[in-house]
């Protein structure tokens, strides 16, 4: 369940750029969770590791407003 609320959060991120503002806030990943939460998502950081790069880049735009921990995130 929780992969799926990762993916609608993202597809909301997508379509936003206030909450892409936000984000570019983030210093970790659980920031991005709380967040997320904050947004009506749940999901847990472990859940990172499951999206395909696409998904990431998709999301982005081109700009990864994720990028000082995205690196970590697919080890």
């Amino acid at each position: 369940m929780s992969l799926e609320q990762l993916k609608a959060f993202l597809a909301k991120v997508k379509d936003n750029s206030n909450l892409q503002e936000k984000l570019k806030t983030a210093k970790s990943p659980e920031d991005v969770v709380g967040i997320a939460k904050e947004h009506g998502h749940d999901f847990t950081s472990d859940n990172f590791g499951h999206l395909s790069e696409e998904e990431l880049e998709g999301v982005s735009g081109g700009q990864c407003y994720m990028s000082p921990w995205i690196p970590s995130l697919k080890d």
